[in-house]
């Protein structure tokens, strides 16, 4: 379960960082930050609730 949780963080992170040098414009790439932002707290509640 650890490594699947790793796992999903470092996808987070690497999207984001590819969305912020990949897209043009703060409009976008700041809705993108977001939605990462969000699933990983969504990833990190699920994995401390033990789900």
């Amino acid at each position: 379960m650890k490594n699947r949780f790793i796992a999903a963080m470092g996808t987070y992170a690497v999207l984001a960082i590819l969305a912020g040098f990949t897209l043009d414009g703060g409009l976008l790439r700041n809705a993108i930050w977001i939605l990462m932002a969000g699933l990983a707290i969504k990833t990190y509640i699920a994995h401390r609730a033990g789900w």
